[in-house]
């Protein structure tokens, strides 16, 4: 008996210690206090805070927290709708149900790794849809959602802190939208086109500087982020690589300032498409904003799907989308294989619409009687004078009548026969 007793009393000795060596760490973190440590997460924590989405955190472990700082958050907005249900779930796509450490997240497989969120758990998400896609592209974490069509992207900055096997947290670039829904029905408006930077996008996506730099010195990108006539904006960017492989024909950076706008507006439809709206597209013509500052019908795309890709097509080159850039309503921005050059300005470099019109000398009197163009057009032929003649011979098809051309020519020919 005694000897169990000892037993007993040293397994739970050695339990306690373990308890106390490793506690259920989450449940004593506390998420707000942690995140009210870096200022530029005071919107996001002050979202956690105002909603359940805290004290549920606070009872479970291993878990990711995705942390959108003020810059990315418009927090002014978002702050408006702190107690909605659905900002509440948006903040539960935010929480992946893994810890993922910093070694983890090196180590994602090629085809990326499917990941359940804390809103997936609600019942509310669509399928799996309520899940995020973590995938490694050029050296960049995204994570998406698995649907067909991904309603928002994000790319992970940075990590803020962890503990091991229990929480880590990373920031990340942008808020996460989950599949399906509208927060604009709940009251959400979405920020001005005017609060996000064209440019800074550009760069942060990297291999887009010569687009950048270009819409930023000719004012086009100043243009873009004030326009909130709210329909919203579809920008077709071509990547460096593009620029760099234009032919040496089309020289678009010796082009005057307008056209040169004009070139960049072509790339732009006032309207905002996510790709899978491109791909289902009822007329495949678009006007662009060049077509706004000129009139309808000119500086158009034509935009198709083309084996499984969008194809743009401006009717002197065809591109087609190899990527999403940025994609938040009211703003959609793909990278292109190519420089969107418009017909309006390179279709007659190109040698089209070009017509070599030479009107008919003076005195000749080929076009008055009818004769083919090519005979019209023809100058006449021009042979010596044989020695001692003054004056010139002329052909058939170009006879000078003036004065005695008659008999002048019939001596010269025969003096050649004598000859």
């Amino acid at each position: 008996m005694q000897q169990h007793f000892l037993q007993f009393s040293l397994f739970t000795l050695i339990f306690l210690l373990i308890s106390l060596l490793h506690p259920s760490t989450t449940s004593a973190i506390n998420i707000t206090s942690i995140l009210s440590n870096f200022s530029d997460l005071s919107g996001f924590n002050r979202l956690l805070s105002t909603t359940s989405v805290a004290g549920e955190l606070a009872g479970r472990s291993s878990v990711t927290l995705l942390a959108v700082p003020d810059r990315y958050l418009y927090q002014s907005e978002i702050a408006a709708r702190s107690a909605s249900v659905d900002i509440a779930d948006v903040l539960r796509y935010h929480i992946l149900l893994q810890y993922l450490s910093p070694t983890d997240l090196h180590t994602i497989p090629a085809s990326g790794k499917l990941i359940t969120t804390l809103y997936q758990t609600t019942g509310r998400a669509t399928a799996n849809f309520g899940s995020l896609n973590l995938t490694s592209t050029d050296g960049k974490l995204m994570l998406k959602s698995p649907a067909p069509f991904s309603p928002s992207n994000t790319t992970i900055l940075s990590l803020i802190t962890t503990v091991p096997y229990n929480i880590s947290i990373f920031t990340v670039d942008s808020l996460l939208l989950p599949y399906g829904f509208d927060l604009t029905a709940s009251g959400y408006v979405h920020p001005p086109v005017s609060a996000m930077n064209i440019t800074r996008i550009l760069i942060e996506a990297r291999g887009f500087n010569v687009a950048a730099s270009m819409l930023e010195a000719s004012g086009v990108a100043t243009e873009l982020e004030g326009d909130e006539r709210g329909a919203g904006i579809t920008a077709f960017v071509p990547t460096d690589e593009a620029f760099a492989g234009l032919p040496a024909t089309e020289r678009l950076q010796s082009l005057p300032a307008d056209r040169k706008a004009a070139v960049l507006r072509f790339h732009v439809l006032h309207s905002y498409y996510p790709l899978g709206s491109l791909e289902s597209i009822v007329n495949p013509v678009q006007p662009t904003l060049a077509t706004e500052d000129t009139e309808a019908g000119r500086f158009t795309l034509n935009i198709t799907r083309v084996n499984g890709s969008v194809a743009i097509d401006t009717g002197v080159v065809q591109a087609c989308i190899t990527r999403t850039v940025f994609d938040q309503n009211p703003v959609a921005i793909f990278a292109v294989s190519k420089v969107l050059l418009p017909r309006e300005i390179f279709g007659k470099a190109r040698g089209e619409g070009v017509v070599a019109a030479v009107a008919p000398a003076a005195g000749n009197g080929a076009g008055a009687v009818g004769l083919p163009p090519q005979v019209a057009e023809m100058p006449p032929t021009r042979i010596s004078s044989p020695p001692g003649m003054k004056g010139e011979i002329v052909s058939i098809a170009g006879i000078k009548t003036s004065g005695n051309g008659w008999m002048i020519w019939c001596i010269g020919i025969l003096l050649s026969l004598l000859v």
